[in-house]
């Protein structure tokens, strides 16, 4: 593989306003009750201390994807040229092996009877939509090591986020 994409996520920028979400089910017109992207709030610590995070959340287009293992049809796969890992509809046939498989919840099933899933809007030829809309600029994309040297240069703490499959993810605060 030349190049492993990811995502690079900002937990104190962002400010749960949902841009990102709409974005998505918009570019690939989604249908209601399938999310691609969801974001998630979290809260920590003890009175008075109270800390309140989001992390906004997509297919993680992991190093060992779990759901194409899981994919008895070979319906998913992952990208040589960029790491992205992908669903050819024409071989998935609805058995939902590849749901339970992720380990982060992300595979959608849609009432097409189909898997559905973030593809880094691959067919669309630009920057994902929900990193191209975000307006507290809490999200974007591109290869991981430029992403970690980004987040470097910018003094952020740095966190990648744990699991078995390796998460194409960068998480700085």
């Amino acid at each position: 593989m030349s190049k492993q994409y990811g995502f690079y996520f900002d937990e104190g920028r962002c400010v749960q306003c949902r841009t990102c979400e709409v974005a998505c089910k918009s570019a690939h017109d989604i249908e209601p009750g399938v999310k691609w992207r969801q974001v998630f709030e979290t809260w920590g610590g003890k009175y008075p201390d109270i800390t309140r995070v989001f992390f906004s959340q997509s297919c993680m287009h992991c190093a060992k994807p779990a759901c194409a293992e899981a994919c008895p049809t070979g319906a998913i796969s992952k990208r040589a040229e960029d790491g992205i890992v992908i669903i050819n509809t024409s071989k998935c046939n609805g058995c939902k092996e590849c749901l339970p498989a992720c380990p982060y919840g992300v595979p959608q099933f849609g009432k097409d009877g189909i898997v559905q899933k973030c593809d880094f809007c691959a067919g669309i030829g630009r920057d994902p939509a929900c990193t191209i809309s975000c307006p507290a600029e809490a999200l974007s994309f591109g290869p991981l090591d430029e992403l970690m040297a980004t987040a470097r240069g910018k003094g952020k703490t740095v966190r990648k986020m744990e699991g078995k499959t390796g998460p194409s993810i960068i998480i700085v605060r």
